[in-house]
């Protein structure tokens, strides 16, 4: 969100510019492109809206991209929207986007007989590992390990990784002898905790300052 702010008044669109202002979410499958509109376009100017759609049947698949023209408007979106459109910053088209961001939320999510929209975590890791250049070879877990060679702001930190659904705490620490910065962030999830590492690790922040973000040990079985 701190990023996206400070970006807001850049008039270049270029693909770094696409990764800010394209938000992916879920909605009810009786949702048109009209009603998407409608219900995001009070955060900012929308460029366009899109549904997925079964390529048979042309039927809805529940998910969608909402495009503002600005990255502080998408950031707004993401921050007060409803929950239950569990919005997140989409991939790049270039990056085969759709794949990978309906991957997310078919693995994260699952329907209730009453018709709700329920968290689940099943084999989190395929969707993400398949799409990366080889596999990761460290122990999966919930916790996150993140450090950069500039100190952290609690409140910065937090709302960067609260953008993915399920954060439980994000504890900053500062070493005093060298004022790097180190931070331990945990999740519900070991799914939200993969998409935060894929999204966050390398990602620049601030701007020119690079994260690396890897997992922790949390005691949990890492073969579940």
């Amino acid at each position: 969100v701190f990023i996206a702010q400070s970006r807001a008044s850049g008039s270049h669109r270029d693909v770094e510019d696409e990764e800010l202002t394209r938000i992916f979410v879920m909605i009810p499958k009786f949702y048109t492109e009209e009603d998407l509109r409608e219900k995001f376009k009070m955060y900012g100017d929308i460029e366009y809206c899109s549904i997925i759609k079964n390529k048979s049947t042309g039927e809805s698949k529940g998910l969608g991209y909402v495009r503002y023209l600005k990255p502080s408007q998408a950031a707004r979106a993401i921050e007060e929207c409803d929950r239950s459109y569990r919005a997140i910053l989409a991939e790049p088209k270039n990056k085969s986007s759709e794949s990978f961001d309906q991957d997310y939320f078919s693995n994260n999510v699952r329907q209730d007989p009453r018709g709700n929209m329920l968290p689940f975590c099943g084999q989190p890791e395929c969707c993400i590992f398949e799409k990366t250049e080889g596999r990761i070879q460290e122990s999966i877990s919930r916790r996150l390990s993140v450090v950069s060679r500039l100190p952290f702001i609690q409140e910065q930190l937090f709302a960067l990784f609260d953008l993915v659904p399920g954060l439980e705490y994000c504890d900053v620490q500062r070493d005093p002898h060298t004022n790097s910065g180190y931070a331990v962030i945990q999740y519900s999830t070991a799914a939200s905790a993969i998409y935060a590492r894929y999204k966050l690790h390398g990602f620049e922040y601030p701007p020119g300052n690079r994260l690396t973000v890897i997992f922790l040990e949390d005691g949990s079985d890492s073969s579940e």
